[in-house]
């Protein structure tokens, strides 16, 4: 029983990072039909700017309890920063192309981006300081739970209630919800559609950075490979739950996190890829939009 409960615990602290990346991928995909396979290297940016700030202050002789506070707010602030730019370099230029044309920007931008982290830092392995303090509650009562999973699961269940919440009740959130209706009657009635796609990126950046400082500090090490594999991890996951839908890419996340969880506790560690992407096959053939979308009906 212990033994489920530790895989079950471990299930739900991947899952929750692939939600962190994934709502990134369905928040884009939701208002411009684009998949932006450069986040998963802003995941990798998010984790190397947490690294750099630890160091730092680490140095200065900062508390440790400030440390990750510091750490996550300049990953947040530097990731959107990099968001917000690659939309505007990469991406608005081509919207009115062809669809093929913009996601061999973004698969170029994700190569651009791994390059560009490998020859300014390095391709090795760094180790990664262990931010998240032990919890005197959970060593008292020698919980099978570290601290880091808390905090990764907490954040994550904060960040897409308070996602959702935004996106259903403030004005910007409104604006996005009718941008990713019809784009061309946001604009006839006076929504900034430009501004709402950046704050679509700025946004799923930073929750992108959370997960990467998050991770990295519970895992202890990166290089600048870590964001191809997770984003596309949380890409699949996005797919599993339903593109477009921050409920589906939450459900999805867990899903796939809780599967590979399993596969490697019960049969092999080879062998979590495989039962990840089976998963995602079966899903698709019983029912292609995901497990929460919605299909798509065209008037002919």
């Amino acid at each position: 029983m212990e033994y489920f409960l530790e895989l079950l615990l471990g299930g739900l602290t991947r899952g929750s990072i692939y939600a962190l990346i994934a709502l990134g991928y369905t928040m884009v995909y939701g208002i411009i039909e684009l998949i932006n396979f450069a986040h998963g290297e802003i995941y990798m940016i998010g984790a190397f700017t947490g690294l750099i700030v630890a160091g730092l202050l680490t140095m200065l002789g900062f508390p440790g309890a400030s440390i990750l506070a510091i750490a996550l707010v300049c990953a947040i602030v530097w990731a959107a920063a990099y968001g917000y730019t690659i939309e505007k370099i990469a991406y608005k230029p081509l919207r009115g192309a062809p669809r093929l044309s913009p996601l061999i920007s973004a698969i170029g931008m994700s190569i651009f981006l791994q390059n560009y982290v490998m020859l300014s830092q390095t391709s090795d392995f760094l180790p990664f300081p262990e931010l998240i303090p032990e919890f005197e509650f959970l060593k008292a009562n020698n919980s099978i739970m570290s601290s880091s999973e808390l905090v990764i699961v907490i954040v994550t269940i904060l960040s897409c209630v308070g996602l959702s919440l935004f996106i259903k009740f403030t004005k910007l959130g409104k604006a996005m919800r009718a941008t990713a209706q019809n784009r061309t009657m946001a604009m006839l009635v006076g929504i900034n559609v430009d501004m709402v796609i950046s704050a679509t990126f700025i946004i799923g950046s930073s929750l992108a950075a959370v997960g990467g400082v998050l991770i990295a500090s519970h895992v202890g090490q990166i290089n600048y490979y870590i964001g191809f594999i997770a984003g596309i991890k949380a890409f699949t996951a996005a797919v599993l739950g339903g593109i477009g839908s921050i409920p589906g890419a939450m459900l999805g996340a867990l899903v796939l996190g809780l599967t590979e969880a399993f596969a490697t506790g019960y049969v092999s560690s080879d062998y979590e890829d495989v039962f990840a992407f089976c998963l995602l096959v079966l899903i698709l053939i019983f029912r292609p939009a995901g497990i929460m979308g919605k299909e798509k009906t065209q008037k002919v």
